[in-house]
């Protein structure tokens, strides 16, 4: 981004030749950069995703992408490539993923712009096409969802509409990739089209304000000499005069042009009793109306699925019973996740326990056989026995996105999040870190306000991720096996909780500000397709098994070797002489519980005296209120490097211990030995609030700072303390 921002002035002021830079190229294979832009919701992404074979995250609510992504395709002996941008409303747009896009498009960097439409919304689609028609560069303009659009009636005449826009016209319906062919062939199309042929389109401005920019314009080309043609210098006179603050900012060392701009802004203004921005959106609108008076035709006949929509949000979106229909679906998910998965977890960790066993009778014992079996297999298996778990969990996720649920529930919740400093338009970054804190952190981009963004960065990581996932049926599964599912969702609501209690606490006390208000789309229901929630669910197992062969084995691996070494302990007792006069006993059940006893004595001094048991309890006295031990407090440390080497910690520390069962139901009744339910109960609430993993902090340091960043661990390990010890000293007067 911070490439882009450099080349902005110079793209402005030199616009190099197109002619000249496809000349310049010699032999080498022909290379046509795309630029992806439009609306957010308008189905860019699902456009993007076809025209590359990509995975990128798609969702029926807007703002799904927040950064720029990029693909290469061959298509008929040309190399395309493909660069999605954020959504974008406006080329004077103030939010930081919008300023990423427009950045692009100053920089020209795009041979062409591919301007994706919502063609059931041209009304506020062609808004932004307005602002491109003004800059002059090759676009091709696709019509998509062009399905939905025949359904409510509405028929456009690409022909004309192509005529008017000076650029190429596709009918598409990017979620079922029809008319992906008719698009690359027309942006090859446009690259062809001689440079001469792509020029701005003027629109009619009030006679008033066309005066203001010739007078501005004037003084620029003044200011500017030779550095811009008569069609740049006329598009920054529009942009200084809408009152951009970023070019405004750029040509701050030219006090006569900013004084003008100021004056002609205010003189604007009262002449005609409205903002001088008003005026630039009035035409813009008014050119919008007559185009599409000339282009579309509405059947009169009202479509039913609107008709259907509205008495769904009659429901759905009703004052009383939104909120308790939400908390319902809430819990049928984590419900259904954890009754569901259930069954394909046993055969998971069925086979892992058959791969164990097998490895195990064919490699002599000694150290590489523990390190196979004790460190890699105990580790990664503690872990991948939870992958049908997090798919269901995403599976409903998917659903509620691509329905268009998840968007409503923004407005449903409006209300009470205004109560907690912030509003409805957090509320989806906030849900994508039910997923993963970093692209949820990532995704508060889209919240205009810098005080909201930043309470909405800091609260982001109490959002339960699916990595935390596998901890809280661990350990829900150990101690509360009849209601694992009911636990699993009030971790969740404990979750939503924090997250909107710390707001409050950062909003009056920390980051302190005036409310902000809250302007959304709404979009359609929509049936999900097949390949939509594929996408969902394979993106997030895809991230899931790249875990488990990276972070998880070299975690594993890690606190094995830790708690294998040193070799030469000094035990505190000669267990090899206790062992032999057990041996001696008469009665050989005695005998054999008395030998068992001693070799778990020995194995747990041996553990506690490793490099791990040192250190885990040089950290234990921190949660001697809490009751966790020093295993504990190695997971605990583990977590904060990656949240799902938790339970793969602990398959290491528990997969030494010589019990009779095996696999994930052993794990389970080694830990329901270790602590009680309410210290377990503690353990999850610990594990749910303290210090976000090093992915999340780096994207908080990337978003806010490092001084944010820093008070994000700090603020969450004080939290998570506090709320465990008050746990277990409530909890332990009454069990």
């Amino acid at each position: 981004m911070n490439a882009q921002k450099k080349s902005l002035k110079p793209s402005i002021l030199q616009k190099p030749s197109k002619k000249e830079s496809k000349t310049a190229a010699t032999e080498k294979k022909r290379v046509i950069t795309v630029g992806l832009v439009g609306n957010p919701n308008c189905g860019k992404t699902s456009l993007y995703n076809k025209l590359s074979n990509s995975q990128g995250s798609i969702g029926n609510y807007p703002r799904v992408t927040v950064e720029i992504q990029e693909s290469r395709i061959d298509y008929k002996g040309i190399e395309i490539r493909i660069v999605d941008l954020p959504g974008i409303y406006s080329l004077t747009s103030t939010s930081p993923e919008e300023r990423i896009g427009r950045d692009y498009l100053h920089s020209e960097e795009a041979d062409v712009l591919l301007n994706i439409l919502d063609a059931g919304n041209l009304d506020r689609s062609l808004f932004f096409t307005t602002q491109l028609l003004e800059m002059g560069q090759a676009t091709v303009y696709v019509l998509n969802m062009i399905d939905e659009a025949k359904q409510k009636g509405i028929h456009i005449n690409t022909k004309d509409l192509a005529s008017m826009l000076n650029g190429p016209v596709v009918e598409t319906n990017a979620k079922l990739g029809v008319g992906m062919d008719k698009v690359l062939d027309a942006i090859i199309e446009m690259a062809d089209r001689p440079h001469g042929e792509v020029h701005p389109i003027k629109l009619p401005y009030d006679s008033h304000l066309e005066e203001a920019i010739n007078n501005v314009q004037e003084l620029i080309t003044k200011l500017h000499p030779g550095e811009m043609d008569q069609h740049q210098s006329r598009w920054l006179s529009l942009k200084l005069l809408e009152g951009d603050d970023e070019l405004l900012r750029r040509e701050g060392e030219h006090s006569h042009l900013i004084e003008l701009v100021r004056r002609a802004r205010y003189d604007l203004s009262h002449s005609h009793g409205e903002s001088c921005d008003s005026m630039f959106a009035d035409t813009r609108y008014g050119f919008i109306h007559g185009l599409l008076l000339e282009v579309r035709t509405i059947d009169k006949n009202p479509e039913k699925s609107m008709q259907l929509t509205r008495r769904i949000d009659q429901i759905f979106l009703h004052r009383l019973l939104g909120l308790p229909i939400f908390v319902l679906l809430m819990w049928m998910m984590f419900e259904s996740t954890f009754t569901l998965g259930a069954y394909p977890a046993d055969w998971i960790d069925q086979g892992v326990r058959a791969l164990s066993a097998g490895v195990g009778d064919l490699m002599p014992h000694g150290l590489v056989r523990d390190l196979i079996m004790d460190g890699m297999i105990m580790g990664i298996g503690a872990v991948v026995v939870f992958l049908p778990y997090i798919l269901i969990l995403f599976f409903f996720i998917a659903m509620f996105s691509e329905t268009g649920y998840l968007a409503r529930t923004s407005f449903l919740l409006d209300r009470i999040m205004h109560v907690f400093g912030l509003h409805g338009k957090a509320f989806i970054p906030l849900v994508m870190g039910f997923g993963c804190n970093v692209p949820a952190v990532m995704a508060t981009r889209t919240i205009e306000s810098p005080r909201a963004r930043l309470v909405a960065v800091l609260i982001n990581p109490f959002m339960s991720c699916s990595q935390r996932l596998p901890a809280f049926i661990l350990l829900s599964g150990a101690f509360f096996p009849d209601n694992a599912g009911r636990m699993i969702f009030i971790m969740y609501m404990i979750s939503i909780a924090t997250a909107m209690g710390s707001a409050v606490f950062l909003s009056k006390v920390v980051i302190k500000g005036g409310k902000e208000s809250f302007v959304m789309e709404l979009p359609p229901y929509r049936l999900p397709t097949f390949g939509s929630i594929l996408t969902h669910i394979g993106s997030r197992a895809y991230d899931f098994v790249r875990m488990v062969g990276g972070v998880i084995v070299v975690g594993s691996i890690t606190i094995w070797f830790l708690q294998q070494f040193p070799r030469d302990i000094t035990y505190s007792v000669n267990y090899e002489s206790s062992i032999a006069q057990a041996q001696a006993i008469p009665d050989t059940t005695q005998s054999e519980l008395a030998v068992a006893e001693l070799n778990d004595q020995k194995e747990r001094e041996r553990m506690e005296k490793s490099y791990l048991g040192r250190i885990g309890q040089s950290i234990a006295p921190m949660f001697s209120v809490q009751g966790f031990d020093w295993k504990d407090s190695v997971a605990i440390i583990s977590g904060i490097f990656a949240k799902e080497v938790v339970v793969a910690s602990y398959g290491v520390l528990y997969g030494q211990d010589d019990g009779s069962e095996t696999g994930s139901a052993g794990l389970r009744s080694a830990i329901s030995q270790a602590m009680t339910p309410v210290t377990a109960f503690a353990l999850m609430v610990f594990l749910l609030l303290y210090s976000p993993c090093l992915s999340t902090i780096a994207a908080i340091k990337r978003e806010a700072g490092w001084s944010w960043a820093g008070f994000s661990v700090l603020f969450s390990l004080l939290l998570a303390w506090t709320l465990s010890a008050t746990i277990v000293s409530v909890g332990g007067m009454f069990f």
